[in-house]
Protein backbone atom coordinates (compact mmCIF):
# COMPACT_ATOMS: atom_id res chain seq x y z
CA UNK A 1 0.00 0.00 0.00
CA UNK A 2 1.38 3.43 -1.02
CA UNK A 3 0.64 6.12 1.58
CA UNK A 4 -0.04 9.58 0.07
CA UNK A 5 -0.12 13.03 1.70
CA UNK A 6 -1.78 15.97 -0.13
CA UNK A 7 -0.75 19.65 0.04
CA UNK A 8 -3.02 22.16 -1.74
CA UNK A 9 -4.67 25.34 -0.50
CA UNK A 10 -7.98 24.49 -2.22
CA UNK A 11 -10.20 22.11 -0.27
CA UNK A 12 -12.06 21.03 -3.41
CA UNK A 13 -8.78 20.01 -5.05
CA UNK A 14 -7.69 18.03 -1.98
CA UNK A 15 -11.10 16.37 -1.69
CA UNK A 16 -11.16 15.44 -5.37
CA UNK A 17 -7.64 13.98 -5.23
CA UNK A 18 -8.46 12.05 -2.06
CA UNK A 19 -11.57 10.49 -3.61
CA UNK A 20 -9.62 9.59 -6.76
CA UNK A 21 -6.71 7.98 -4.92
CA UNK A 22 -8.70 6.25 -2.18
CA UNK A 23 -10.69 4.46 -4.88
CA UNK A 24 -7.49 2.58 -5.81
CA UNK A 25 -6.71 -0.58 -3.86
CA UNK A 26 -2.97 0.19 -3.62
CA UNK A 27 -3.17 3.93 -2.76
CA UNK A 28 -4.23 5.48 0.54
CA UNK A 29 -4.45 9.18 1.46
CA UNK A 30 -3.14 9.43 5.02
CA UNK A 31 -3.18 13.19 5.52
CA UNK A 32 -3.47 16.64 3.99
CA UNK A 33 -2.68 20.30 4.61
CA UNK A 34 -3.57 23.63 3.03
CA UNK A 35 -0.28 25.47 3.54
CA UNK A 36 3.44 24.94 4.05
CA UNK A 37 3.41 25.80 7.75
CA UNK A 38 1.00 22.95 8.52
CA UNK A 39 2.80 20.33 6.49
CA UNK A 40 6.10 19.26 8.09
CA UNK A 41 4.60 18.20 11.41
CA UNK A 42 1.74 16.32 9.75
CA UNK A 43 4.08 14.55 7.33
CA UNK A 44 6.28 13.48 10.25
CA UNK A 45 3.21 12.16 12.08
CA UNK A 46 1.67 10.24 9.15
CA UNK A 47 4.92 9.03 7.47
CA UNK A 48 3.65 8.93 3.86
CA UNK A 49 5.52 7.38 0.94
CA UNK A 50 4.47 10.19 -1.45
CA UNK A 51 3.75 13.86 -0.80
CA UNK A 52 1.82 15.59 -3.61
CA UNK A 53 2.43 19.35 -3.40
CA UNK A 54 0.88 22.29 -5.23
CA UNK A 55 3.51 24.63 -6.71
CA UNK A 56 1.89 27.75 -5.22
CA UNK A 57 0.85 27.91 -1.58
CA UNK A 58 -0.48 30.83 0.49
CA UNK A 59 2.61 30.96 2.71
CA UNK A 60 5.35 29.70 0.41
CA UNK A 61 5.98 27.54 -2.64
CA UNK A 62 5.98 23.83 -3.26
CA UNK A 63 9.63 23.73 -4.29
CA UNK A 64 10.93 25.03 -0.96
CA UNK A 65 8.47 22.79 0.90
CA UNK A 66 9.70 19.77 -1.06
CA UNK A 67 13.27 20.58 -0.06
CA UNK A 68 12.31 20.88 3.61
CA UNK A 69 10.38 17.59 3.59
CA UNK A 70 13.30 15.72 2.07
CA UNK A 71 15.75 17.24 4.55
CA UNK A 72 13.58 15.89 7.36
CA UNK A 73 12.96 12.49 5.74
CA UNK A 74 14.91 11.56 2.57
CA UNK A 75 12.81 8.39 2.28
CA UNK A 76 9.76 10.37 1.14
CA UNK A 77 9.20 11.00 -2.57
CA UNK A 78 7.80 14.45 -3.38
CA UNK A 79 5.64 15.26 -6.41
CA UNK A 80 4.87 18.80 -7.61
CA UNK A 81 1.32 19.01 -9.01
CA UNK A 82 0.70 22.27 -10.86
CA UNK A 83 -1.25 23.98 -13.62
CA UNK A 84 1.94 25.55 -15.01
CA UNK A 85 3.97 23.61 -17.64
CA UNK A 86 7.07 25.68 -16.98
CA UNK A 87 10.51 24.25 -17.75
CA UNK A 88 12.32 26.53 -15.30
CA UNK A 89 10.00 25.63 -12.42
CA UNK A 90 10.40 21.94 -13.31
CA UNK A 91 14.18 22.31 -13.23
CA UNK A 92 14.01 24.06 -9.84
CA UNK A 93 11.75 21.27 -8.54
CA UNK A 94 14.23 18.64 -9.73
CA UNK A 95 17.07 20.52 -8.04
CA UNK A 96 15.04 20.47 -4.81
CA UNK A 97 14.77 16.67 -5.07
CA UNK A 98 11.22 16.27 -6.43
CA UNK A 99 10.62 12.90 -8.08
CA UNK A 100 7.87 14.21 -10.33
CA UNK A 101 6.46 17.39 -11.87
CA UNK A 102 2.90 16.67 -12.94
CA UNK A 103 0.28 18.88 -14.55
CA UNK A 104 -3.27 19.30 -13.27
CA UNK A 105 -4.47 18.84 -16.84
CA UNK A 106 -3.71 15.11 -16.48
CA UNK A 107 -6.62 12.69 -16.56
CA UNK A 108 -7.44 10.93 -13.31
CA UNK A 109 -6.09 7.66 -14.70
CA UNK A 110 -2.92 9.38 -15.92
CA UNK A 111 -2.28 10.88 -12.47
CA UNK A 112 -2.80 7.54 -10.74
CA UNK A 113 -0.46 5.76 -13.16
CA UNK A 114 2.23 8.44 -12.74
CA UNK A 115 2.03 8.30 -8.95
CA UNK A 116 2.46 4.53 -9.09
CA UNK A 117 5.54 4.94 -11.27
CA UNK A 118 7.00 7.51 -8.88
CA UNK A 119 6.26 5.30 -5.87
CA UNK A 120 8.09 2.54 -7.72
CA UNK A 121 11.24 4.65 -7.96
CA UNK A 122 10.87 6.38 -11.32
CA UNK A 123 11.03 10.13 -11.98
CA UNK A 124 8.19 11.58 -14.04
CA UNK A 125 7.68 14.86 -15.86
CA UNK A 126 5.22 15.85 -18.62
CA UNK A 127 6.45 15.75 -22.20
CA UNK A 128 5.36 19.36 -22.82
CA UNK A 129 7.66 20.57 -20.05
CA UNK A 130 10.54 18.43 -21.26
CA UNK A 131 10.17 19.85 -24.76
CA UNK A 132 10.35 23.40 -23.42
CA UNK A 133 13.62 22.84 -21.58
CA UNK A 134 16.47 24.53 -23.50
CA UNK A 135 19.23 22.30 -24.82
CA UNK A 136 22.49 22.84 -22.96
CA UNK A 137 24.88 25.03 -24.91
CA UNK A 138 27.72 27.41 -24.10
CA UNK A 139 26.50 30.99 -23.70
CA UNK A 140 28.22 34.29 -23.03
CA UNK A 141 27.91 35.74 -19.55
CA UNK A 142 24.65 37.72 -19.32
CA UNK A 143 24.63 41.47 -19.03
CA UNK A 144 23.69 42.77 -15.60
CA UNK A 145 20.95 45.19 -14.62
CA UNK A 146 20.13 46.76 -11.28
CA UNK A 147 17.02 46.00 -9.26
CA UNK A 148 15.53 48.56 -6.93
CA UNK A 149 14.86 47.67 -3.30
CA UNK A 150 11.13 47.24 -4.04
CA UNK A 151 11.87 44.99 -7.02
CA UNK A 152 14.17 42.82 -4.89
CA UNK A 153 11.48 42.61 -2.23
CA UNK A 154 8.90 41.66 -4.89
CA UNK A 155 11.24 38.95 -6.22
CA UNK A 156 11.70 37.43 -2.77
CA UNK A 157 7.99 37.51 -1.92
CA UNK A 158 6.92 36.08 -5.31
CA UNK A 159 9.43 33.30 -4.69
CA UNK A 160 7.71 32.73 -1.34
CA UNK A 161 4.43 32.26 -3.22
CA UNK A 162 2.66 35.51 -2.25
CA UNK A 163 0.03 37.14 -4.48
CA UNK A 164 0.14 40.86 -5.37
CA UNK A 165 -2.46 41.53 -2.69
CA UNK A 166 -0.43 39.67 -0.06
CA UNK A 167 2.77 41.44 -1.12
CA UNK A 168 0.96 44.77 -0.77
CA UNK A 169 -0.16 43.87 2.74
CA UNK A 170 3.39 42.82 3.66
CA UNK A 171 5.03 45.97 2.27
CA UNK A 172 2.27 48.45 3.06
CA UNK A 173 1.57 49.20 -0.63
CA UNK A 174 -1.56 49.18 -2.74
CA UNK A 175 -2.12 46.17 -4.99
CA UNK A 176 -1.88 48.44 -8.06
CA UNK A 177 1.55 49.70 -6.98
CA UNK A 178 2.75 46.14 -6.38
CA UNK A 179 1.48 45.12 -9.83
CA UNK A 180 3.61 47.82 -11.42
CA UNK A 181 6.71 46.78 -9.47
CA UNK A 182 6.15 43.17 -10.51
CA UNK A 183 5.71 44.21 -14.14
CA UNK A 184 8.96 46.18 -14.03
CA UNK A 185 10.71 43.22 -12.42
CA UNK A 186 9.48 40.80 -15.10
CA UNK A 187 10.57 43.19 -17.85
CA UNK A 188 14.08 43.41 -16.41
CA UNK A 189 14.28 39.64 -16.00
CA UNK A 190 12.92 39.07 -19.51
CA UNK A 191 10.18 36.78 -18.18
CA UNK A 192 6.52 36.46 -19.10
CA UNK A 193 5.11 34.29 -16.30
CA UNK A 194 5.04 34.67 -12.55
CA UNK A 195 6.09 31.03 -12.13
CA UNK A 196 9.29 31.82 -14.05
CA UNK A 197 10.08 34.59 -11.59
CA UNK A 198 9.45 32.25 -8.64
CA UNK A 199 11.69 29.56 -10.12
CA UNK A 200 14.41 32.14 -10.80
CA UNK A 201 14.19 33.41 -7.23
CA UNK A 202 14.60 29.87 -5.88
CA UNK A 203 17.64 29.29 -8.11
CA UNK A 204 19.29 32.58 -7.10
CA UNK A 205 18.69 31.93 -3.40
CA UNK A 206 20.14 28.44 -3.73
CA UNK A 207 23.20 29.76 -5.55
CA UNK A 208 23.85 32.33 -2.83
CA UNK A 209 23.62 29.66 -0.14
CA UNK A 210 25.86 27.21 -2.00
CA UNK A 211 29.38 26.84 -0.54
CA UNK A 212 30.67 26.20 -4.08
CA UNK A 213 29.83 29.79 -5.03
CA UNK A 214 32.88 30.93 -3.08
CA UNK A 215 31.18 34.19 -2.21
CA UNK A 216 31.10 35.30 -5.85
CA UNK A 217 27.34 35.06 -6.39
CA UNK A 218 25.31 37.85 -7.88
CA UNK A 219 25.09 41.14 -5.96
CA UNK A 220 21.75 41.67 -4.20
CA UNK A 221 20.78 44.35 -6.68
CA UNK A 222 21.92 42.60 -9.88
CA UNK A 223 20.25 40.01 -12.13
CA UNK A 224 20.86 38.65 -15.67
CA UNK A 225 19.20 40.75 -18.35
CA UNK A 226 16.74 38.93 -20.63
CA UNK A 227 14.34 39.87 -23.41
CA UNK A 228 11.62 42.48 -23.06
CA UNK A 229 8.12 41.86 -21.81
CA UNK A 230 5.21 44.26 -22.40
CA UNK A 231 5.57 47.68 -20.78
CA UNK A 232 4.02 48.29 -17.38
CA UNK A 233 1.00 50.55 -17.06
CA UNK A 234 3.16 53.24 -15.47
CA UNK A 235 6.38 53.49 -13.48
CA UNK A 236 5.86 52.14 -9.99
CA UNK A 237 6.14 54.52 -7.08
CA UNK A 238 5.23 54.36 -3.42
CA UNK A 239 2.53 57.03 -3.83
CA UNK A 240 -0.13 54.46 -2.92
CA UNK A 241 1.67 53.06 0.09
CA UNK A 242 -0.21 52.49 3.33
CA UNK A 243 2.48 52.44 6.03
CA UNK A 244 5.89 51.54 4.71
CA UNK A 245 7.57 52.04 8.09
CA UNK A 246 5.55 49.40 9.93
CA UNK A 247 5.82 46.88 7.07
CA UNK A 248 9.35 47.69 5.92
CA UNK A 249 11.56 44.77 4.90
CA UNK A 250 15.30 45.32 5.40
CA UNK A 251 17.21 44.71 2.18
CA UNK A 252 19.60 42.43 4.08
CA UNK A 253 16.78 39.86 4.09
CA UNK A 254 17.10 39.54 0.32
CA UNK A 255 20.02 37.10 0.62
Amino acid sequence: MTRVFLVDDYELVRRGLAELLDAEADLEVVGESDRAAHTLGRVAATRPDLVVIDLRLPDGNGIDLCRSILLADPRVRCVILTAFPDAEARAAAADAGASGYLLKSLSGRGLVDDLRRIAGGQSVQPERVAEQAPAPAPAPAPAMVLLSLRERQALRLITDGLSNRQIGERLGLTEKTVKNYVCQLMRKLGMHHRSQVAAYGVAVASARRSPSSGGTSLPHDSIPRGTKVPDCDRPATDVGRKDTHSAYIDERTMA
